[in-house]
């Protein structure tokens, strides 16, 4: 099984999902688009040259769900049963907040397709308003929940309560940690945990071991378990796959012990 988006001579493919499970599946995401204060009194009043903006951002954004896979290029195609974006005009901070809605019953989530949507519907407004207010500014953009599938489910507001990553743990990996729900360790066992595309990839968010398990109490003979455990976890075998305990970052060769904190995550590149 591919880590990646990638086979095994480096050239991007879409993942096969046809062993999956189908499940209901979910994804609320959500934007903002800031704005001068007359602008968006122009806007609520629909006082705009361009007409009926929030009418145009909603099918806008809707349209961009359906059509996620002819944007993102190794999405797949899917039957979404139901899309929503909504918009709530926020004087306060003159700002338009978007939420979008996103549901089918299938074998692989729709986040991007809720992301996609949130980023159009916001990327239009903008286009709407533009005439009068070329300084607005679109950022927030982000998935708020998803639901179905093996990795389970998942909430920002969940995440934010989490303590911050110590001091010394890469950026990329501090940033990562904040896509996976909380694991709590009982009776001393290892919490395992699958971020970034990996855990994509594998469709699997966490796992909890106890450590007493393994033949050899590395993490190379941890990477073996798994992989007589669960073939598919043969993939941490990838040279490319990086691995932290306890935040920093370690060799297969460091030892584990009770109440360590394993992460595996791809390599990280810039661009």
């Amino acid at each position: 099984m591919s880590l990646t988006h990638l086979n095994a001579r480096g050239e991007a493919h879409m993942v096969d999902v046809a062993d999956k499970q189908e499940t209901r599946r979910e994804a609320r995401a959500s934007a903002r688009v800031s704005m001068l204060p007359a602008t968006l009194a122009l806007l609520a009043e629909g006082g705009l040259p361009k007409g009926d903006v929030l009418a145009t951002a909603r099918i806008a954004g809707i349209q961009a769900a359906k059509r996620t896979h002819e944007l993102i290029p190794l999405c797949h195609a899917l039957m979404l049963s139901k899309v929503t974006v909504d918009f709530t005009l926020d004087e306060v901070n003159s700002c338009v907040e978007i939420q979008v809605f996103c549901r089918l019953n299938g074998r692989t989530g729709v986040e991007m397709e809720a992301l996609t949507a949130a980023s159009v519907a916001a990327l239009t407004l903008y286009d709407m308003c533009k005439a009068v207010d070329k300084g607005i500014v679109i950022g927030d953009i982000q998935l708020e929940t998803k639901t179905g599938g093996k990795s389970g489910d998942w909430q920002r507001e969940a995440m934010q309560e989490e303590a911050p990553a110590p001091t010394g743990v890469p950026a990329a990996l501090a940033v990562a940690s904040e896509d996976v729900s909380p694991v709590t360790a009982v009776n001393g066992n290892l919490r395992i945990l699958f971020l970034a595309e990996l855990r994509e990839r594998l469709d699997l968010e966490s796992l909890s071991l106890n450590p007493a398990t393994l033949a050899d109490a590395t993490v190379g003979g941890l990477k073996r378990t798994l992989a007589l455990r669960d073939p598919q976890l043969e993939a941490l075998n990838d040279s490319r796959v990086l691995c932290a305990v306890n935040q920093d970052m370690v060799r297969d060769d460091h030892p584990l012990k009770a109440g360590d904190e394993v992460a595996f995550f791809p390599p990280v590149t810039g661009g």
